[in-house]
């Protein structure tokens, strides 16, 4: 079985990934590297069973899956829940018509209406740029002056970054929050995400304990999962005094800080998915 892993760096999670593809006698892993492929659309021919995807790029890792999927390769994740994940405005929609419990979110095109919204949601609230990841680029909005500052700034820089103004109200998380790891129709493990800061990424220095899987936090995972296509997802979720509510979802999710804190080898489990998919054992 030919699988191919689209990456960029080899990092932490990569090497446990190909450690573990390489254990099994029936995987012939073939390394891609997004920095040196070249595509030439209607023309290719890739002899893949397989291609599971990487990059920490989103629009390298998006336009290779349309690529690949197109040239008959399947992907994991499709090109479709990349492009949802990918989007905080389509993860927000789609997670809407599937009527999963999320933050109130109203999104708005021009500094003015920004300013409406964010009062019609009422102050502190989170700006978020609606492609980003590692909780770069957010900002917490407390007052008007700080509003009319931050949305001027995000209107002259007039990068596509910027010209969307995803607003999402302020969920108290009491220093933690949670991140959920789906694999299939499982939810395989989660932890606590600790801060003293409102961001509590582990990326922004958040530290990562063990989180029991509930009945609830089950439930919410796959619906979330269900919402964005399916396939392999972290979901950061909040805890509030009204259950929890799904933040984002993510496709390329990173793990290496999980694995000890957990207990659950996250990439044994992603590489038995991959080789399941490849045979055509799961609905992916």
């Amino acid at each position: 079985m030919r699988v191919g892993l689209l990456h960029s760096l080899i990092r932490k999670e990569e090497k446990l990934l190909i450690q573990a593809f390489r254990s099994r006698p029936e995987v012939e892993l073939v390394l891609i590297n997004d920095r040196e492929l070249i595509f030439q659309p209607g023309r290719d021919a890739f002899a893949l069973d397989v291609l599971l995807e990487r990059s920490i790029h989103h629009s390298r890792a998006l336009h290779a899956l349309k690529l690949f999927e197109s040239a008959g390769v399947r992907c994991i994740n499709a090109f479709s829940v990349a492009l949802i994940c990918g989007d905080k405005l389509l993860t927000t929609d789609a997670l809407a018509r599937h009527g999963v419990p999320q933050p109130r979110v109203k999104i708005a095109f021009t500094e003015s209406s920004a300013l409406q919204a964010i009062e019609e949601l009422g102050y502190p609230v989170v700006l978020k740029p609606a492609v980003g990841s590692w909780g770069r680029l957010l900002a917490k909005i407390n007052d008007r002056d700080a509003a009319e500052a931050v949305l001027e700034h995000k209107t002259i820089l007039g990068s596509y970054h910027h010209s969307i103004f995803y607003i999402q109200e302020y969920v108290e998380k009491r220093g933690r929050d949670i991140r959920s790891f789906v694999i299939g129709d499982q939810c395989v493990a989660a932890i606590y995400r600790q801060s003293d800061h409102w961001i509590t990424n582990t990326a922004r220095g958040g530290r990562a304990e063990n989180c029991p899987i509930t009945d609830a936090l089950r439930d919410i995972s796959l619906q979330a999962t269900r919402a964005v296509g399916g396939g392999i997802v972290a979901i950061d979720l909040f805890e509030t005094d009204q259950g929890l509510l799904v933040n984002e979802v993510n496709y390329t999710m990173e793990f290496k800080n999980s694995i000890h804190t957990t207990g659950v080898p996250i990439h044994e489990r992603i590489v038995d998915y991959v080789l399941q998919t490849a045979r055509g054992e799961t609905d992916a």
